[in-house]
């Protein structure tokens, strides 16, 4: 099997490592990629946000399987042109991405799909904000309407930060504030059949104890040992195959990756959000875990067989990924800053470049890297972790220093 693979983070160089992992793939190609990629991959040059330069590649790479990382691209309909071509995609259509790529859309399949999931407004004038927000109450709840790179969410307790949220968006959803610990489940489906991977647990804000600004993720574990018996059977009866089928009803299947984001609340499993991607960094520890061959998987939801698939297989024991951040981040981000250390097994690129002028590893962007490992347990497994990124040198550097530290200890952590 040849697969083209479409993106350059962290979720990219993880899905890149589970796929040239398939004794089934013969040859990966990746566009744009990164370093951690270049070593498993063949990387092109090619804007993956662009249908038209994503299909032609696909044809001249001549692949059998294109799977999509990114959100961005599926939203610009990537996959549309891909299947255009004949050629099996893992990603759901332009039309079913929205899913991800409005937060009202989602609400609305929601509604109409009897998902549990937080009241909420829609929201485009600063009158129905001010409304939307006294109506809910703090913490307040603003979500860009939009795509935002996971730094479109702002919960405080501030009104004033709220409405300025609100206002620098333009459209919003404000909702109801969901308490209780939070969990994303994937779940890979053809449009009909679906599979569900195994739930994990990322941490958002930048600081430790869950302090400053929402990031796109600062770490991540799996599995979850604390949550309920049968939360995964409840979700895709009361979510998955609800969304799904609503999706087919609209004319608008949705096949790929359906990223569900639950808080679990004292009334039960509510939705927070729906992305139509694997989230980043849960992503890394997820498929740390998978036994399971991941491009034959793929390729069975791309090309609508699935439902003949056999049961996952997973390996025993737990991971963990620690996100080691650029200076700056998430308001800004510094670039260009050398990278020593991260040519390790477990060290997950994202942000990173070749300098030009001599090959040095160098930070190009926000997230630049982190460091997943896998144990017998949980702690062995974040000591790990930890130990693969502290053992990286970026000037300016920082990480949080309790991911997955409440579970090692026994305690739920509640955002």
């Amino acid at each position: 099997m040849r697969v083209l693979l479409i993106g350059g983070g962290g979720r990219e160089h993880a899905l890149a490592l589970g796929i040239y992992a398939d004794p089934a793939v013969a040859q990966l190609v990746a566009a744009p990629g990164n370093p951690g990629i270049a070593d498993l991959a063949i990387t092109r040059d090619v804007d993956g946000a662009s249908p038209h330069a994503v299909a032609a590649l696909a044809v001249e790479v001549a692949a059998d399987l294109v799977v999509v990382g990114p959100e961005a691209p599926l939203v610009a309909g990537v996959a549309d042109a891909v299947r255009a071509k004949g050629i099996a995609c893992f990603g759901p259509s332009a039309a079913a991405a929205q899913l991800e790529g409005s937060k009202a859309f989602a609400k609305d399949v929601m509604g109409a799909a009897g998902v549990p999931t937080a009241k909420s407004r829609a929201c485009t004038t600063r009158a129905e904000a001010e409304q939307a927000l006294d109506e809910f109450g703090a913490p307040y709840v603003v979500k860009n309407d939009g795509l935002a790179a996971g730094k479109g969410v702002v919960v405080t307790d501030d009104r004033d930060a709220a409405l300025a949220h609100a206002e620098a968006c333009g459209r919003v959803v404000i909702e109801e504030y969901l308490d209780g610990p939070e969990v994303s489940l994937f779940v890979v489906t053809d449009g009909e059949a679906a599979l569900p991977l195994m739930p994990a647990q990322d941490f958002k804000r930048v600081g430790d104890g869950d302090t400053g600004p929402n990031t796109g993720g600062m770490g991540a574990y799996a599995p979850l040992d604390w949550a309920p018996p049968g939360l995964v059977d409840e979700v895709m009866d009361s979510v998955a195959h609800p969304t799904l089928a609503e999706m087919r009803r609209r004319g608008t299947p949705f096949a790929g990756l359906l990223y569900i984001g639950l808080a679990l609340t004292k009334a039960g499993p509510r939705v927070i959000e729906f992305n139509a991607r694997f989230g980043d960094p849960e992503t890394q520890v997820v498929l740390a875990l998978l036994e399971t061959p991941l491009a034959g998987l793929l390729r069975a939801a791309a090309t609508g067989t699935l439902g003949d698939h056999p049961p996952l297989r997973w390996r025993p024991g737990a991971a963990v990924t620690v996100v080691l951040a650029s200076e700056g981040y998430p308001t800004s981000s510094r670039s260009g800053d050398v990278i020593t250390g991260a040519d390790r097994a477990g060290i997950i690129h994202a942000g990173t470049a070749r300098r030009a002028a001599d090959g040095a590893l160098v930070s190009a962007g926000g997230r630049v890297l982190c460091g997943t490992a896998t144990g017998p347990d949980l702690a062995s497994a974040r000591e790990a972790a930890y130990a693969l990124v502290d053992g990286v040198t970026l000037a300016g550097s920082h990480r949080r220093s309790d991911i997955a530290l409440a579970a090692v200890e026994g305690r739920v952590y509640v955002p």
